[in-house]
């Protein structure tokens, strides 16, 4: 079937709309209609063929928020009407020992990304979320409850969300634990409500003191100015874990400094700041925006 969407054809060519095929459901996918896609900073990397091996003609995006529009026969999980959302993959090898532990992102034998790579579907390569409709697989399609006025809220959740919620979690942030979140962008807003939400002392830093407001207002506990040594003397020796979402060339023994013995800090290095730091954090694509074009 027949779908709009924005992609390029070429690294040095603008996204532009496009017409693309999708697959008929087959018995085990639900298609969905994507009400909204968050832009990603990979996106932009890959669509620019910033990493080796993009495929053209490339759409991008993999934080889709929308409903599900048709089921296969075989699908239990879901029916049309459900609000869904769909990640940063749409399929794996499902036979490693990786997959048989539900932890696909680690397969073994190669997963397939909601974009860029390698499929049976025209035109041999994965076309992600930037457009009107999608087709997965329901192992890989997740429920949301959220109500329709959050979902260009929830589409960042499905990348941003979890690049942060991920280390959070595995390093056990809760209550009684002392975390820093290290800048204030895409990741690091999400990181601050995240850290706050689990019940941990959250403390934001930035570089910026117009951003202190903004750190308190999304839940920080306190507020660094890192340029600040005084501010951040007054932390050492402090932290059970920070959380760096800062790409950029910057100073890290400056925050080991503040952890605890035994204390962590997690850099997430994939992850750059867009291009342009205009934005409160995150932008996302607006499905009606197809409409007209």
């Amino acid at each position: 079937m027949n779908t709009k969407a924005y992609g390029a054809h070429a690294a040095d060519r603008p996204l532009e709309p496009l017409a693309i095929e999708r697959r008929e459901p087959g018995p085990r996918d639900v298609e969905i209609a994507i009400a909204y896609c968050g832009i990603c900073h990979s996106d932009l990397h890959t669509v620019r063929g910033e990493w080796a091996g993009t495929r053209f003609p490339c759409v991008p995006g993999h934080e889709i928020v929308g409903q599900v529009t048709a089921v296969g026969s075989e699908v239990t999980r879901y029916r049309e009407g459900d609000t869904v959302g769909v990640g940063c993959l749409v399929d794996s090898c499902r036979r490693c020992s990786a997959c048989d532990e539900g932890l696909e992102q680690y397969c073994e034998n190669g997963l397939v990304a909601t974009y860029n790579s390698a499929t049976d579907d025209p035109p041999g390569h994965t076309l992600g979320g930037y457009s009107q409709s999608i087709v997965v697989g329901q192992d890989f399609v997740l429920k949301v409850t959220h109500p329709k006025e959050q979902l260009a809220a929830v589409a960042p959740l499905l990348c941003a969300g979890i690049t942060t919620y991920s280390p959070l979690r595995h390093w056990k942030v809760g209550p009684g634990k002392k975390v820093g979140i290290v800048g204030i962008g895409g990741l690091g807003h999400m990181g601050i409500k995240i850290a706050h939400a689990l019940g941990a002392h959250t403390v934001g830093f930035t570089t910026s003191e117009a951003k202190r407001a903004d750190a308190a207002a999304l839940g920080a506990d306190e507020v660094v100015v890192s340029r600040n040594k005084q501010e951040m003397k007054a932390h050492a020796n402090s932290f059970d874990f920070i959380l760096n979402t800062v790409a950029a060339s910057h100073d890290l023994d400056a925050y080991t400094q503040l952890l605890k013995r035994d204390g962590t800090m997690t850099v997430n290095d994939a992850y750059e700041r867009m291009l342009k730091s205009d934005v409160k954090y995150r932008f996302v694509i607006d499905g009606a925006s197809y409409a007209s074009t």
